[in-house]
């Protein structure tokens, strides 16, 4: 089977690049299951529930996210909803949502897909190793495919959580950074790894925003105001060829889009 996983949705331009290309880029490589990271998809921060609903449009069959899912609260009721949308699993218990989730392919292949997010520069969170342990453990006994989305700052992190899970999980690929990263290799077990998918928004910008209040930030250290940025869009995404038997990755290809 073939699953194909978009970097993080930045604003319009992401979801324009989403709406312009994705429906080729399924049929060219004859993909079976579409995985996105869209929690920043609204605006550049945050998701709604159209946008959600616009990315389910396109073509996309699983949203994952990260730290800016709770930007925007109105999401809060979705993230209870429905079951397509799915926020990093080591949150606190009590918290709108889940991170883990069983879809099925139109071909009748069932797919686990676990979000985790890391805690290296980023909040103190559940330990992501064992949360993962308990997950994949659990969707082991379900499925065979087993992608892992790791929303994680440092690339040490990312590396370790792919050995560690390697031969465990189909595939895990970093998203957070919005850098496209080109270490894609099958660790041993048969994993894909690729420690960040890269973005899908402006590449003439900082990771996605507009550049001048950005290095102003960067300059006076006051908390100005980040809006998306909208020119020289490009898409990044991770295409896994995994055995739906077995669950191991046979083949990662990293694929680039531009306007």
């Amino acid at each position: 089977m073939k699953l194909l996983f978009i970097g993080d949705i930045v604003g319009r331009a992401g979801r324009k690049m989403l709406t312009g290309h994705l429906d080729r880029l399924i049929d060219r490589y004859m993909v079976d299951l579409v995985v996105a990271n869209g929690e920043n998809a609204a605006a550049g921060f945050g998701l709604t529930a159209g946008v959600l609903q616009e990315l389910f449009k396109a073509g996309v069959d699983v949203v994952t996210s990260g730290n800016h899912i709770w930007d925007k609260k109105e999401i809060y009721d979705a993230l209870e909803r429905d079951g397509r949308l799915l926020r990093p699993a080591n949150y606190p218990a009590g918290l709108p949502g889940r991170g883990i989730g069983v879809y099925e392919t139109a071909a009748g292949i069932k797919v686990g897909v676990l979000n985790l997010e890391g805690r290296v520069f980023m909040k103190n969170l559940d330990c992501p190793f064992r949360a993962a342990d308990r997950l994949v453990t659990e969707l082991r006994q379900e499925v065979a495919v087993i992608f892992v989305d790791f929303h994680a700052e440092a690339t040490s992190e990312k590396q370790a959580l792919g050995h560690y899970l390697a031969g465990r999980v189909s595939a895990v690929v970093g998203t957070h950074t919005h850098v496209q990263t080109a270490d894609e290799r099958i660790l041993e077990g048969y994993t894909g790894y690729l420690t960040d998918v890269g973005m899908s928004g402006s590449q003439d910008a900082i990771i996605g925003n507009q550049k001048e209040p950005a290095i102003e930030r960067f300059l006076t250290q006051l908390p100005v105001r980040l809006e998306a940025a909208k020119k020289d869009p490009l898409l990044c995404s991770v295409l896994l060829t995994i055995d739906e038997k077995t669950g191991c990755c046979e083949a990662i290809e990293r694929i680039q889009v531009g306007p």
